[in-house]
């Protein structure tokens, strides 16, 4: 790969990490997908170009996050609270206001969920509860993960999928 351009593995091999990234923005596995396969469309079309500048991830998540604020102005969530033409709301109830943060029921599901998975991420053997935290929870390389842990990257996956696969059990 030369400074100014990328291979197209190079570009796919973030496509993990940029689906990841895409979620926690808009919390729909398939506007993520959409939004990570339209910075594929763009940098394999050339609308977007590598100019090497920066770290090729860097520059593919600014794309990806241009593509997520398109996705969000297109979305009917997001449309003006004004846009009819007395500026007054459409005197429909629910259709004045949308508002996309979950509600109080919701945030204390959500919470104890959470608490639920980090107990039994707790609960896990040591060295598959330091190979979940590292990769999944720290979202760290497998590379500096393996280097903590002093193991291979193969080890690394087993203790990853050991560990998913208690905690769903």
């Amino acid at each position: 790969m030369t400074p100014a351009s990328a291979s197209i593995a190079d570009v796919v091999a973030h496509r993990a990490y940029l689906v990841r990234f895409a979620m926690r923005r808009l919390r729909d596995p398939m506007l993520a997908e959409d939004a990570v396969h339209d910075v594929f469309e763009a940098v394999l079309s050339g609308r977007a170009a590598f100019a090497g500048r920066a770290a090729l991830r860097s520059w593919l998540t600014a794309v990806l996050k241009n593509k997520i604020v398109d996705s969000l102005r297109r979305s009917p969530i997001h449309e003006s609270l004004d846009a009819d033409e007395g500026g007054e709301g459409t005197g429909r109830p629910g259709h004045d206001a949308i508002c996309p943060l979950p509600g109080p029921e919701e945030v204390a599901e959500q919470r104890e969920l959470l608490d639920r998975a980090l107990a039994g991420i707790e609960a896990l053997p040591a060295g598959l509860r330091d190979a979940i935290r590292l990769r999944v929870i720290e979202e760290r390389s497998a590379e500096s993960a393996c280097r903590e842990l002093g193991i291979s990257e193969e080890n690394l996956f087993v203790r990853v999928h050991r560990a998913r696969k208690r905690l769903l059990s």
